[in-house]
């Protein structure tokens, strides 16, 4: 498979590039106090801090083990992986094989329950780190640890297992949470399921070939057609969550905003790893297109999914622009893309290299989302 550095074809040096990606893991994971956001822990174990919450949790120690195998960092994926074993891993009883998606920085339970894409991003990690570097000892033996996760994820609920799987098993839809029949179109990673179903058990292979292809058209389904942008929550119908819901959880989540962001980026993933998607890459370029063009290039904002702004400024417009940049790779992958849609691809390429990354209290989920695609848009983010 080809990986596109997508930096080099718009001229910057590739010596540049490499020295640049390595850069951006130094800042998280060895930059000085106040700039990075990994810390180890003891002779073997270190986390990631959500930096504007002063916690542990699932998205961000799952986000760093996939960082930490496309970079080669084995030590550091081991450290991670025993911290969240230790602490977060379920071993028994409700939700039995997930993770309790957020710890204080101690290892105290924040919050009982998983969020599942931290266990989507644990499982293909552990993949990936298996054909890396192989199989080991106990919680290192990275295939039967991603199998096991992937087994709690569509079983859980049948034959003694106590809680609900993460998986609705009509529709093929990752949820929310798994107790909740609603989903969240930044979960949808369709590029994961298609290697789910090559490395999951056996039984469960044809579960995630199906869950790759409703994923895709989830994506279309919930992503508004002008626009392109997807609410952070929303129904099975694709529509944004529904007022119940929404007056349950005291706050808004029907609007492009935080989660939200990502949606755009796992376009990108999967056209670089499955190939093009010309629908999917159109989505691509509608968010490009309205940033540029509605937004005056102005990556910043929540929005109602038609485009009308709620706020001006949101917590994370670093993250915001990264994901919209590696969007770029979609975009570029389809054939069909129009000289416009080609053009304003170009020019996020290089927006995001000439935007430094995120400072400051919020700088994590900024910096997670900023670092994939600089691992993407250098052609770094590669399946193992």
């Amino acid at each position: 498979m080809k990986y596109r550095n997508l930096f080099a074809e718009a001229g910057i040096p590739e010596e540049e590039v490499t020295k640049r990606v390595r850069e951006c893991f130094d800042t998280i994971y060895n930059g000085p106090e106040g700039v990075r956001f990994y810390e180890n822990v003891g002779p073997d174990m270190g986390y990631i801090t959500d930096t504007g919450n002063n916690d542990v949790r699932t998205e961000g120690m799952s986000y760093a083990m996939m960082v930490c195998v496309q970079m080669n960092e084995k030590e550091k994926f081991d450290r991670i992986w025993a911290w969240t074993k230790k602490y977060m891993w379920i071993s028994e009883g409700y939700g039995q094989g997930y993770f309790k998606w957020s710890c204080k920085l101690d290892g105290t339970v924040r919050g009982n329950g998983p969020a599942p894409d931290g266990e989507e991003y644990f499982a293909l990690a552990l993949f990936f780190a298996s054909h890396r570097w192989g199989d080991g000892e106990g919680i290192y033996n990275y295939s039967k640890e991603a199998k096991d996760i992937l087994r709690a994820c569509i079983h859980n609920g049948e034959s003694g297992r106590e809680g609900y799987p993460m998986w609705n098993h009509d529709n093929h839809y990752i949820k929310f949470v798994p107790e909740a029949e609603h989903t969240d179109t930044s979960y949808h990673l369709p590029h994961f399921y298609e290697l789910f179903a090559k490395w999951a058990d056996k039984e469960d292979r044809d579960f995630w070939s199906k869950a790759a292809k409703a994923s895709r058209e989830y994506i279309i389904k919930s992503s508004h057609p002008v626009t392109g942008l997807s609410p952070e929550y929303s129904d099975y119908d694709g529509k944004p969550l529904n007022p119940e819901w929404v007056k349950r959880m005291h706050q808004r989540h029907d609007w492009f905003f935080s989660d939200a962001y990502r949606t755009i980026a796992n376009i990108a993933m999967d056209a670089c790893w499955c190939g093009e998607n010309e629908k999917l890459a159109d989505i691509a370029a509608k968010i490009q297109r309205f940033f540029i063009e509605d937004r005056n290039g102005v990556d910043d904002g929540i929005y109602e999914i038609d485009g009308t702004l709620v706020e001006e400024h949101a917590k994370h417009n670093v993250g915001l622009l990264a994901t919209n940049a590696e969007g770029s790779l979609a975009v570029l992958t389809n054939t069909k893309a129009d000289a416009k849609a080609i053009e304003y691809a170009k020019s996020y390429v290089l927006k995001l290299w000439n935007t430094p990354m995120q400072i400051g209290k919020y700088r994590y989920y900024d910096n997670c989302l900023y670092m994939f695609a600089m691992l993407a848009l250098s052609g770094n983010y590669r399946i193992y």
